[in-house]
């Protein structure tokens, strides 16, 4: 078998945050959030005129609203990847059950996946519903020091479809930001769907005040996979998300019978230990595959607990200890 082209960087060609001047705007175009949009000298014939003189103009107003909610929350953490099935919402679940071992952290987990939430199945509380008090949406309760919020909590049932545009995905986004009371925490985890659009845009967007600490960026380790997770990569840079690292999932096979391992995905580029050096970020961490690791996310318990001496299990320990996500964590708030 021919082995596969290697990769060449394409040169930056896409912006990603949609830009608030139209691309048929004359030269001095103030820009559609600024006050003067459709008033300035530079707007005389242009075909937006009408519609910018008469739109809502500068930031999101609840931009400050969602900073003051957020204002206990020490650490806000994005799982991101451009592909789709490489398991980010089993990372983000992995990723509360291991903060939550110590019981002097404080974790919230918030699944953005708005058309397909897994988390609540994966922590056992498919059937459980949102309630709200007057200081606002209460999350779940998964452990004293763990919590939970998802769309998933307010469909009839977990055979509903989201059939949701832009807007109204946008719409709960917000709210989770900013009516969730999700007191004090040091890690607020976000699972997001796969890709770079609608809800990433917006998580970013509306933290754009209350900060994002960075991204953790999922993939496995074939080609196919990372080709998706550049894509992810490029978006953190070009919004300004500093990327905490990438975990390469799915890397390897451990049977649980006789603890040999094996490659499911070749990396047949070099993984997700190319791509850190490609792109000159972290590599946090290998998670093996282990079999029983489905059958804990369908059972809504930790794996971490359940298999203690799984090698995935230690993957994930080390991902969250001081010499990794911690530590990175720290850092970024030293430097801020």
């Amino acid at each position: 078998m021919p082995a596969p082209p290697s990769f060449t960087p394409p040169p930056p060609i896409a912006t990603l945050l949609p830009s608030n001047i139209p691309e048929d705007a004359p030269e001095h175009c103030p820009g559609t959030e600024s006050v003067d949009a459709g008033l300035a000298p530079g707007c005389a014939g242009c075909p937006n005129q009408e519609t910018c003189s008469t739109a809502p103009k500068g930031p999101d107003p609840d931009l400050p609203a969602v900073k003051e909610r957020l204002k206990d929350v020490k650490r806000k953490i994005l799982v991101l990847s451009g592909k789709g099935g490489v398991g980010k919402s089993t990372v983000s679940g992995m990723l509360g059950w291991a903060f939550s071992q110590d019981e002097d952290i404080h974790t919230g987990l918030m699944d953005i996946d708005i058309c397909g939430p897994s988390l609540p199945l994966m922590f056992g509380l498919s059937s459980s519903r949102l309630h709200s008090t007057s200081s606002g949406i209460l999350p779940l309760s998964v452990l004293p020091n763990l919590s939970l919020v998802s769309i998933g909590f307010l469909l009839p049932s977990t055979s509903s479809a989201v059939i949701w545009r832009g807007p109204k995905k946008n719409g709960i986004i917000k709210q989770f930001l900013k009516d969730v009371d999700w007191g004090e925490l040091d890690y607020l985890v976000v699972d997001t769907p796969p890709g770079t659009s609608d809800e990433h845009l917006s998580v970013v967007q509306y933290l754009k005040e209350s900060g994002i600490d960075g991204a953790v960026v999922v993939t496995t380790p074939q080609e196919v996979a990372l080709q998706d997770v550049r894509k992810e990569l490029d978006f953190c840079r070009k919004v300004g998300v500093p990327i905490l690292g990438i975990i390469e999932n799915m890397s390897g096979f451990v049977c649980p019978s006789c603890g040999g391992e094996s490659d499911i995905f070749i990396p047949s580029t070099g993984g997700a230990d190319a791509l850190a050096k490609e792109w000159d970020v972290e590599l946090l961490g290998k998670v093996p595959l282990d079999p029983r690791i489905g059958k804990s996310c369908d059972y809504g318990v930790s794996f971490l607990d359940e298999h203690p001496e799984s090698p995935a299990s230690v993957a994930y320990v080390k991902i969250v200890d001081r010499e990794s996500l911690l530590f990175i964590s720290v850092w970024l708030d030293f430097g801020s």
